[in-house]
């Protein structure tokens, strides 16, 4: 009978784990799904879903022309992001991630696999929109690709 009152203290004294900060840890949720937003819609080469991710801002028209260009090119994308750092201000997110992926031209391409490292910087607080991107970014393959690609020299 000692052990069972001594269970019954002890399932009861054990607090339950409450979160913090509620409203920053709700923020990076609504974060990690715009992420996952980004992502799925550049998979899926859906050019409104990606689009609805980005901010208004003019320097995202490249991103987004880059990221049509891949839609145009490629059979098949796979992409997968791993969040290494977050780092949070008032209404600004800075999301550091490693990336990797394979861009397929057509169902028989084995595909080109490339990796990289981003920085994605986010704005908002409920709505969570892509305002800038930095480094080595996933989104625009094509154009890297035609760039590696040795040219031929004329003879």
């Amino acid at each position: 009978m000692g052990w069972l009152l001594l269970l019954t203290i002890l399932v009861a004294g054990c607090p339950s784990k409450t979160i913090q900060y509620p409203a920053e840890h709700e923020r990076l949720l609504r974060l990690d799904q715009a992420l996952e937003s980004l992502r799925t819609a550049y998979e899926h080469k859906d050019r409104v879903g990606f689009r609805s991710m980005l901010s208004p801002l003019a320097q995202m028209d490249e991103l987004q022309r880059q990221a049509e260009m891949d839609f145009e090119m490629f059979h098949a994308i796979a992409l997968e992001f791993r969040i290494e750092r977050v780092m949070l201000a008032k209404d600004d997110l800075d999301v550091l991630v490693n990336w990797q992926g394979i861009w397929k031209r057509n169902a028989n391409d084995t595909g080109t696999r490339q990796r990289g490292h981003a920085r994605l910087q986010w704005v908002g607080t409920q709505a969570i929109l892509l305002r800038e991107a930095q480094g080595d970014l996933p989104f625009g393959m094509q154009t890297k690709q035609m760039l590696s690609e040795p040219s031929s020299s004329p003879q």
